[in-house]
């Protein structure tokens, strides 16, 4: 993990980078590697976060170590959630029907193409992808 990688704070006082108990961490392990990254890349350093968990984040010299790093700090939330008895959330490309419902927001034509621009920057698949990942963010502040 770089000097600049986030970790989770854990007001619990446990370390996140502690051993964990190894079936739990092969079932996180297995959680995570269906979770997607969003990367971008700024100041010449690879950043890559969670969709499903968009306050764990990492970076990475290259795109593949980002992914390497992010998907690591994912692995080590889910864990976290496991041994703390919570619910990961479902990955974004879940056959399973998750989200049901549906918000509308009017926007210009200006708008509309600053959100789309914006997206696409930060790697997002569509505005809504966007959206739902920059309020999730803000609600979990």
């Amino acid at each position: 993990m770089s000097s600049k990688s986030k970790t989770l704070n854990r007001p619990t006082g446990r370390r996140p980078d502690r051993p964990f108990d190894p079936s739990l961490l092969d079932r996180a392990r297995a959680i995570a590697s269906r979770y997607q990254i969003v990367v971008h890349f700024e100041d010449g350093e690879w950043y890559g976060r969670g969709l499903e968990l968009p306050m764990a984040m990492n970076d990475g010299e290259t795109p593949d170590a980002c992914i390497a790093n992010t998907r690591a700090i994912l692995t080590t939330a889910v864990a976290v959630m496991l041994e703390d008895g919570q619910t990961p959330p479902r990955p974004a490309a879940s056959a399973e029907p998750v989200r049901s419902q549906q918000v509308n927001v009017r926007l210009t034509d200006d708008e509309k193409a600053m959100m789309e621009s914006a997206s696409q920057r930060k790697g997002f698949r569509g505005i809504s992808d966007f959206v739902r990942a920059a309020a999730l963010t803000e609600a979990c502040r």
